[in-house]
């Protein structure tokens, strides 16, 4: 589930402006897939959630191969020695200290410069670092894959962002105001790029959604 390409469309401000604390117990060792059942009732239940798929005809920012036959030094074809189990729990190292990140997710690391950005990620397809990277392009359309690349890689970007996030007051701001920018990223660092086109996006529509109510 996690490599399809999903988003969500038609959400009121505050399901991304609000945060909530959700606290819940699951008897015995269920595993993902049980665990992702159990959060969608929960959802259901509390926030009255309810969605449905549907595909369109929009806008996308298409991920591409910038130069064909060639990626760039920040990604790796992931290594078929190297065993990595999507369910695994973050790994303490991996056999390239490049890549000290979790199997089949995307984690944010330390930045090698202050004031930037850096997400990586281990055992990964093409299809899912296009969902998971679309909120970089500082754009509302939607990152598809269409790299044609197919099998796992091991990644690391890192890029200074166009939004500058506050500081909390007394904590010293430090920006990098050197770039590189999300594109420029994207092509020195993965060799990838991204084209706008139209495209059918399989997106997920929010039919109905309540603030939870006290417990």
């Amino acid at each position: 589930m996690e490599d399809q390409e999903k988003f969500f469309l038609d959400q009121p401000g505050w399901v991304t402006a609000d945060r909530f604390d959700i606290q819940a117990r699951v008897a015995g060792n269920p595993g993902k897939d049980q665990m992702r059942l159990m959060m969608r009732a929960l959802l259901a239940d509390r926030f009255k959630l309810a969605v449905h798929e549907e595909e369109r005809q929009m806008s996308v920012a298409a991920l591409t191969v910038a130069k064909e036959g060639k990626l760039g030094p920040k990604i790796q074809p992931h290594p078929a020695e190297s065993p990595c189990p999507l369910d695994a729990a973050p790994a303490a190292m991996s056999p390239d200290p490049r890549f000290a990140l979790l199997c089949g997710g995307m984690l944010q690391m330390p930045p090698d410069v202050a004031g930037r950005i850096r997400f990586g990620a281990r055992n990964v397809t093409m299809a899912f670092i296009a969902k998971v990277l679309s909120g970089g392009t500082g754009s509302e359309r939607p990152m598809v894959d269409r790299t044609g690349l197919s099998g796992n890689f091991d990644f690391t970007l890192e890029w200074t962002p166009e939004v500058r996030v506050p500081v909390k007051p007394g904590v010293e701001a430090q920006f990098d105001l050197s770039g590189p920018t999300f594109d420029e990223a994207l092509r020195d660092q993965l060799g990838l790029k991204l084209v706008s086109q139209k495209g059918s996006v399989s997106v997920l529509v929010l039919d109905h959604v309540e603030h939870p109510t006290e417990n």
